[in-house]
């Protein structure tokens, strides 16, 4: 959680998701942030500066050369103030002029003046996220450091469906939060995670899956990313945009899983395994669609797949931490610690999937995290707040086992 005296500078460019600033800046209140808005001229179009101004309890910059309330040049002072200077709705035209160092009103001035981490938000039409200038626009700044959030896929207010829609508010204020900590103690390590559900074909129109929606280990990438670590995310089939700066490899099925991890573990400092991969594949993949066979029962063949966490824990090399995820129903801790000893885990994160406010398809978890001598029980967190607790605990075991 962020402190009381941390300060976000939130600039908000003329885009139809300006409206969601609102409630960008109503969170990070919520939070304990001090929020400092400017608007760009198109901003004001969609959202009165008096409605952010209400809301962040302070004056809302728009001009350049309108006159402070005190004897400061008014970007300069903003820019010394930020902590972190968001930007959300971020438009095509501002990631051009920030990737070009184009400051010619009071938002691009205070991004070039400020030392602060930038978390950029896009926000745009799905042809011009795509296009190779913005791209390469992004790219830029991203090399430069910035960090980046979505854009999510969907409905548009255009009409067209595809990448371009801007993160929930929800999502980027657990961004936010993230590059306002203070802990950077992954600082240097090799940082894999898994996420997400596998596919496993039945026939060219069907496959076998379940209802892991990536949250939770999209999260912890990001998380892990905050605190200085070089992550690598290993992602199924989900509908989430990968931070930027994240090695992303994506996959399909549970063999593809296997061979990605036989591949990438072994150079890895930290291992954690929060996909769900699927248990059981067809014995036989049908060539052509199945058909209805009118009143008679279809019967399936199916074998078990690859156990990925335990063929990995085999081949563990010295120094690796690993951590597993047990998704249960009944049994809870005792269904956890077996899997703990079989797949050789330094830490494993049990969730009670029946339960409806924590697992799959929401973005609250309640995990109880389990090492073979010790056990925390975590409330009912945010996602990006369980991976921070998660990660916490994996800094602390692996600090006692130097220590030891």
């Amino acid at each position: 959680m962020a402190q009381a005296a941390k300060t976000v500078v939130l600039g908000i460019t003329g885009g139809i998701a300006a409206y969601k600033a609102c409630e960008v800046v109503s969170r990070l209140k919520k939070a304990g942030v001090n929020v400092h808005v400017i608007m760009s001229r198109n901003a004001c179009e969609f959202v009165q500066p008096l409605t952010l101004q209400t809301l962040s309890q302070n004056l809302v910059a728009v001009d350049t050369f309108e006159a402070p309330d005190v004897m400061d040049v008014e970007h300069i002072s903003l820019a010394k103030k930020a902590d972190v200077l968001l930007i959300a709705p971020a438009t095509a035209n501002i990631i051009a002029k920030l990737a070009l160092g184009i400051a010619d009103d009071m938002l691009t001035t205070t991004a070039l003046a400020t030392q602060a981490p930038l978390l950029i938000a896009p926000a745009m039409n799905t042809v011009m996220w795509q296009h190779p200038a913005t791209q390469a626009n992004l790219a830029t700044l991203v090399a430069r450091g910035a960090k980046t959030i979505g854009p999510d896929g969907g409905l548009l207010a255009c009409g067209d469906v595809g990448a371009g829609r801007m993160s929930e508010p929800a999502d980027i204020v657990e961004a936010c939060l993230n590059l306002l900590m203070d802990k950077q103690d992954l600082q240097g390590q090799r940082v894999l995670v898994t996420a997400g559900p596998t596919r496993e074909a039945l026939d060219p129109v069907r496959y076998l899956t379940n209802r892991s929606s990536g949250k939770m280990g999209y999260a912890i990438a990001l998380a892990a990313q905050a605190r200085g670590a070089q992550v690598t995310l290993v992602t199924g089939p989900v509908s989430l945009q990968a931070p930027l700066g994240v090695s992303l490899e994506a996959i399909t099925t549970t063999q593809d899983l296997y061979e990605a991890m036989t591949r990438l573990a072994p150079q890895q400092d930290i291992i954690i395994q929060a996909a769900a991969p699927a248990d059981y594949t067809p014995v036989t993949v049908q060539d052509q669609k199945i058909k209805k066979l009118g009143d008679e029962p279809l019967r399936l063949e199916f074998r078990q797949t690859q156990d990925v966490a335990a063929a990995i824990g085999e081949r563990k090399k010295p120094g690796q931490f690993f951590v597993g995820f047990a998704a249960e129903t009944e049994n809870l801790t005792e269904s956890a610690r077996k899997k703990l000893h079989k797949k050789k885990l330094d830490l494993i994160a049990l969730n009670d999937v029946s339960r409806r406010d924590a697992g799959f398809d929401v973005d609250t978890n309640a995990l109880t995290l389990i090492s073979p001598n010790h056990e925390v029980e975590l409330p009912l967190l945010s996602k990006q707040e369980a991976a921070h607790r998660l990660l916490d605990e994996v800094v602390r075991l692996r600090r006692e086992r130097l220590d030891a």
